[in-house]
């Protein structure tokens, strides 16, 4: 069952990573890459990893997304989509992402560290609680400041970027 979810999370993570490259609109790719990190989340939950679960919903879907779309709304769209980041042919590109691919899958393939085996006995979660308890405790201040100075420059790039009518 564990191993279906992940073989799930880890296609439509590749997917989305796939949009994100190939979308012509800035803002749609910018939604597949948070889409990319919800899955990997996902994954992280999966492995028995939820605290790093969290710091990347928190870290990366929170707080690198608002500054990924900060600058999608300071650039002008419109003519950024219209320019092309490499002259002439894909070709080039499409031909070192396949080596690159094969490569990746060779490598898989021949490495003993992905055999599947028993996961290790998990030890004491005391840590991570400890870390938690004083994450959400003590710092809850700074992370509801570091929020709202987010949002604020979130509504400082629409006011920037919105265009004068008249």
């Amino acid at each position: 069952m564990d191993q279906g979810f992940f073989l799930l999370f880890a296609t439509v993570s590749v997917i989305t990573a796939l949009t994100v490259v190939l979308a012509r609109n800035p803002v749609h790719s910018a939604l597949a890459l948070m889409a990319c990190f919800l899955q990997i989340s996902a994954i992280f939950v999966l492995l028995g990893a939820p605290l790093l679960a969290v710091i990347q919903i928190f870290v990366y879907v929170g707080a690198i997304m608002v500054l990924f779309l900060f600058v999608i709304m300071m650039i002008d769209v419109r003519e950024a989509v219209l320019e092309r980041f490499l002259p002439g042919g894909n070709l080039p590109a499409l031909v070192l992402v396949v080596l690159l691919g094969v490569e990746m899958i060779v490598l898989v393939l021949t490495s003993a560290r992905f055999s599947v085996t028993e996961p290790v006995a998990r030890r004491g979660g005391d840590e991570i609680k400890q870390l938690s308890t004083t994450l959400f405790a003590d710092y809850l201040l700074p992370f509801e400041t570091a929020s709202v100075i987010l949002l604020a420059a979130l509504v400082g790039a629409i006011v920037l970027a919105r265009k004068e009518s008249g």
